[in-house]
């Protein structure tokens, strides 16, 4: 029988095996990410479905199958700090080299949470903040690809194009760079920025999400930076250009939390995130590093950056959030921040028949699912650990009473076993309540195409409330109410039967049987909740919604295996008069 190895030893062992599946999930995730190009050029939009799925299950099953060789290597030893902190400081060392370091420290800290299920943060076994306060390494490559003008603008919005791999697959590659050009022109003067164009600094690989691909980068004009976005679309002819981003807020929705993660080849995250930070200074770091497939890493950020505003916010305490009380979340944010907590009751009003675990997996269905620019994302975090202090009476009053299953309190902390953050948003009824009328008519619009957004991309809401749906600072309509939620072609949509009788129309139930998932799109109207012209406005544009046709025809083309591409940009910013044979939303389906 051999020895049973020395601390010293299994520190080593220990730090040896996590930095090797490190590096094996990295390549994983790479070899992921790379097929993006062909699928793209190829239209395989199915197999760009199965990689993004494919990608997102990656991390965990790693995480999973060193959790599990970890704990047969330290046996007995798994649940020493000792151990922890000396594999801690020995792994530091062996990735300072490395160009990802910080996802590499992320990393250990998904197996030591694993491990320990730790309340709050130790730090001499987790990178709570990260070892290197510097880039350790110097930058092997530049993010971005500097094209200086030389001739026309023309001349420089070709260089541009011809710069990527799929330069040999646009359709006509002269006509986009001068409609490029052409657009860049115009716009620049609309907005009064100044000119002429001196140099575009481009990232290096493209961005690709569904059936989009996104060149992404700024131009200098007198040394002012101006955002740069090239939204481009594959026809059976080739790759065309389809529209030109040069504001911020524009490239902004294309970055959104409400979308899902783009693949695109970073060797070194950390350059490219503080190059999209230039052209997006109000995104949070860790909200650039989801929008790019690093949404572990970006927990870490989000969690450092609340760290952060507890720290030199002392009297910004949690607060029950605005708007109607959930039945089934407790809801709570910092005035200060644009977060938002949300934790699962512990019992659920009537008539919710929802389950704790059903909850939680509507939120993992909304993780894994094409969000359409629709759905917030949610980040889950585990173990969270905060001074009472932060909690308003009126808040630690209602965990008491509703979350005792979620929270449990420790001396003068409070910890919270799991929750789910959020950016925030403005609940959509509170909105129209101080709403001027333009402004309320164009959000009542969004609304009607959000609710089609997420139904070709296979989501009904469920409740169709006002108040399950937010407004952003973009003023976007999105979802983020997820306990009814499901698969669209789970629904079975029904006319509502006509009655013989006078005195049933009157009753306060049904009177003929309604199966589990019978749904009555004549009834939405009554549920929205909106009155007045805001009603009417509604109903002229977005009648389809009330009337079973639209859902079972929807229903029809994704069970065909159609796919629509839903554009991050308005139909106004599209390339006018000029319409590539890709299949969206409201075009060869009448959906």
């Amino acid at each position: 029988m051999s020895e049973p190895l020395t601390e010293s030893r299994l520190a080593q062992v220990g730090a040896r095996t996590l930095a090797g599946a490190f590096n094996a999930s990295r390549e994983a995730f790479r070899a992921i990410t790379e097929r993006a190009r062909i699928r793209f050029e190829e239209s395989d939009w199915q197999g760009m479905r199965a990689d993004a799925a494919e990608r997102l299950d990656l991390y965990k099953n790693v995480i999973d199958r060193i959790e599990e060789e970890i704990r047969r290597i330290l046996h007995s030893r798994v649940g020493d700090p000792q151990v922890w902190a000396a594999m801690k400081s020995l792994y530091s060392g062996s990735i300072g080299a490395r160009h990802d370091w910080e996802l590499a420290e992320t990393f250990f800290n998904s197996v030591t949470r694993r491990v320990f299920a730790t309340a709050g943060v130790n730090r001499d076994m987790e990178f709570v903040d990260t070892d290197f306060k510097s880039p350790p390494t110097e930058s092997y490559a530049e993010v971005f690809r500097t094209h200086v003008r030389s001739g026309s603008l023309r001349d420089l919005a070709a260089s541009v194009l011809g710069s990527y791999p799929l330069s040999n697959r646009f359709q006509d590659i002269a006509r986009d760079g001068q409609w490029v050009a052409g657009e860049i022109e115009s716009r620049l003067q609309d907005l009064g920025l100044p000119g002429p164009v001196d140099r575009a600094e481009m990232v290096q690989h493209i961005f690709y999400r569904g059936m989009g691909a996104y060149i992404i980068g700024r131009l200098y004009a007198n040394s002012q930076l101006i955002p740069l976005g090239i939204a481009l679309l594959k026809s059976p002819e080739g790759v065309v250009v389809d529209a030109v981003l040069l504001e911020e807020d524009q490239i902004s929705i294309l970055f959104s939390f409400t979308r899902s993660y783009f693949h695109v080849k970073a060797e070194r995250p950390y350059d490219l995130v503080r190059f999209l930070k230039t052209i997006l200074p109000r995104k949070r770091i860790s909200e650039l590093y989801i929008s790019i497939g690093f949404n572990k890493h970006g927990k870490t950020e989000l969690y450092r950056e609340l760290l952060q505003h507890l720290a030199v916010s002392p009297q910004d305490l949690f607060e029950i959030s605005r708007g109607e009380p959930g039945m089934v979340m407790i809801v709570f944010n910092m005035a200060e921040d644009d977060l938002v907590f949300k934790l699962i009751r512990d019992r659920f009003a009537t008539p919710k028949k929802v389950t704790r675990q059903g909850v939680m997996k509507k939120y993992d269905l909304v993780f894994r699912h094409d969000r359409a620019g629709r759905l917030v994302d949610a980040q889950a975090f585990e173990h969270l650990k905060f001074d009472l202090a932060r909690f308003s009476p009126k808040l630690l009053e209602e965990l008491r009473r509703e979350a005792v299953k979620t929270v449990h309190f420790s001396g003068d902390h409070l910890v919270v076993e799991h929750a789910y953050v959020e950016r925030r948003v403005t609940p959509l009824n509170l909105y129209l309540q101080t709403a001027e009328g333009a402004s309320a008519k164009r959000v009542v619009m969004d609304l009607g195409r959000a609710i089609k957004d997420l139904a070709v991309s296979n989501i009904f809401p469920g409740d169709v409330l006002l108040k399950n749906f937010g407004v952003t600072r973009h003023g976007r309509v999105v979802f983020y109410d997820y306990d009814e939620l499901c698969p669209l072609t789970s629904c079975n949509f029904r006319e509502l039967p006509q009655s013989s009788h006078d005195e049933d129309e009157l009753s306060d139930e049904p009177w003929f049987y309604v199966g589990e998932h019978d749904v009555f799109p004549e009834e939405f109207v009554r549920f929205l909740g909106l009155t007045g012209p805001l009603r009417d406005l509604f109903l002229e544009h977005y009648g389809d919604l009330f009337d079973v046709t639209f859902w079972r025809r929807t229903q029809e083309a994704i069970a065909a295996g159609e796919f629509f591409h839903i554009f991050p940009y308005e139909r106004s910013q599209r390339r006018s008069g000029f319409s590539p044979a890709v299949q969206t939303r409201g075009e060869s389906t009448g959906i």
